[in-house]
């Protein structure tokens, strides 16, 4: 990581400063970010998911692992399933209901690691198979040596904050495309997107020509 970068992540000192930063690293303005290979953006499996992802680090979700729904033979000549998934930290109680209830809901596949004091510890949930068998799983409580890679470099307040935040990992209950939806239920918890109750247009009565014509009558 270069020293304009190093200084960057070290100036934040809030979880919206860090998000406002991964979002930034996430649409390619910043090179590098912590816990990742230096100078390395994104995968490209992650492109599409970019405005997603970034609305969520500056609504106050910093995400720290992501993938799409996909399926299909693999460079091995093997059969790979990917749910669509994404880990995050979120130390604000409210937002932390909001998307609990938002992706349990519609029903996805939730995580929850919360670091505080007694807090809760789930089990991992597998995300990717190959041939079959687990491959990749997202969840499953952090250890502290791991919690300093993950976040090296940030201020020493903001990285109590985060080493005792809640993690929380979504999973779509279906493999490959069709758990993509998970992506619009992020959408509406960010606020990128409105829920259809919250759309202004959701509760317009729809215009019915069969009705018109009676009125013209």
């Amino acid at each position: 990581m270069s020293r304009t970068d190093r200084r960057l992540w070290n100036s934040a000192r809030t979880l919206l400063d860090l998000g406002e930063l991964m979002a930034r690293w996430l649409e390619g303005e910043i090179a590098s970010r912590p816990g990742y290979q230096p100078r390395f953006g994104p995968d490209d499996e992650t492109e599409h998911l970019v405005p997603t992802l970034a609305e969520l680090c500056r609504a106050g979700y910093v995400t720290t692992c992501s993938q799409p729904g996909a399926a299909g033979t693999g460079a091995d000549g093997l059969w790979w399933e990917q749910r669509a998934a994404v880990e995050l930290v979120v130390t604000d109680p409210a937002l932390l209901h909001r998307l609990l209830d938002t992706v349990r809901a519609a029903g996805m596949l939730v995580r929850v690691n919360d670091y505080r004091r007694g807090g809760v510890q789930d089990e991992p949930v597998v995300v990717t198979t190959r041939d079959g068998e687990a491959h990749t799983a997202f969840g499953g409580r952090i250890s502290s040596a791991d919690m300093a890679i993950q976040w090296p470099g940030l201020d020493h307040g903001l990285y109590g904050e985060v080493a005792h935040g809640t993690y929380v990992s979504v999973a779509a209950p279906e493999w490959g495309l069709a758990g993509e939806r998970l992506w619009v239920l992020l959408d509406e918890v960010s606020g990128l997107s409105p829920a259809p109750e919250d759309d202004p247009w959701f509760s317009e009565p729809q215009w019915d020509p069969h009705e018109d014509h009676l009125l013209a009558d």
